[in-house]
């Protein structure tokens, strides 16, 4: 990985705290695969809504190409994008949508993209035995990276957490 992207995200991830459910599952050569969760009192309705038809309103703008606007069409070949006047970017393409329970996207979020690596996000939605509606992000991610994976993993993990922290609370408000 090139230093700039290290620093990058390394500044980026400092910027919030964590506070989502965190785990770094796997890490190898080849990859790694991280899962972060939170619990809500919002409905799986309101946060697959959320989700599909509010994005905007709490990605995190810090975490954008340009600012733009975020959207995701929720349908196999849809893409979770961003536009800004002529400028767009497809973040992640959606692969698999089971609404209310998982919406599966693939590619590579932020600076990986750029790196060549690819990866499956799920988006999983359960209701818990008290009535919360747990959301998990589970990310696979796999590539070349001849810096390896070591410290670009828990990176990016905490940076998951920022972003499921937005939609935690716009579920909130």
């Amino acid at each position: 990985m090139k230093p700039a992207h290290v620093i990058t995200l390394f500044i980026l991830a400092s910027l919030l705290p964590q506070l989502a459910t965190a785990e770094l599952k796997h890490v190898s050569e080849h990859g790694f695969i991280i899962e972060n969760q939170i619990e809500t009192n919002a409905s799986v309705d309101n946060a697959w809504q959320a989700l599909t038809n509010n994005i905007d309103q709490w990605w995190p703008k810090d975490h954008s190409w340009w600012g733009g606007t975020f959207s995701v069409q929720a349908k196999a070949g849809g893409c979770f994008c961003e536009t800004s006047g002529e400028r767009s970017a497809e973040h992640m393409r959606i692969v698999f949508v089971d609404p209310g329970k998982t919406l599966r996207m693939t590619g590579g979020l932020g600076p990986l993209q750029g790196m060549g690596l690819n990866g499956a996000l799920d988006w999983r939605f359960t209701r818990t035995e008290t009535g919360k509606t747990q959301i998990t992000l589970h990310y696979a991610v796999h590539g070349i990276n001849a810096d390896g994976f070591e410290q670009l993993a828990p990176i990016v993990d905490q940076v998951q957490g920022i972003q499921l922290e937005g939609l935690k609370t716009f579920l909130s408000n």
